[in-house]
């Protein structure tokens, strides 16, 4: 997938993704076991959206062994920023500050995030990113 494609995984997709990209290359049981942590989920219902997003290229299945392994083909750091971009556009008008805002005013924030945000700030301050 380039760069300039627009990757648009559903919600359940991108569940999958993230455990891919936690654990790296795993069986759909694993997949479907990890899914089962937060919300039932059937094991038929897994395997069939993985073969789907196998279809999108968004990951893909190594079938040397008797229990397919899949990997994510989609980069996590490329596929949070693109969806990231598209979110505050659509959400926020592509209004940074009021995304923060939104975020910070919603959430406790923990003295060690605001000075990870400082820092960042000061960064973007000094022209480095």
């Amino acid at each position: 997938m380039s760069d300039h494609q627009p990757i648009k995984p559903t919600e359940t997709e991108l569940e999958i993704l993230q455990i891919l990209w936690e654990h790296g290359p795993q069986t759909v049981r694993f997949v479907n076991e990890k899914q089962n942590e937060m919300k039932e989920v059937g094991y038929t219902t897994t395997l069939k959206i993985m073969q789907i997003m196998a279809e999108k290229n968004f990951i893909a299945a190594d079938k040397t062994n008797r229990s397919h392994v899949y990997q994510a083909l989609l980069p996590e750091e490329a596929t949070q920023k693109q969806l990231l971009d598209k979110f505050l556009d659509t959400t926020f008008r592509g209004s940074a500050m009021k995304l923060v805002m939104q975020a910070l005013g919603n959430h406790r924030t923990s003295e060690e995030e605001l000075n990870q945000i400082r820092n960042l700030l000061d960064k973007l301050e000094g022209g480095q990113k």
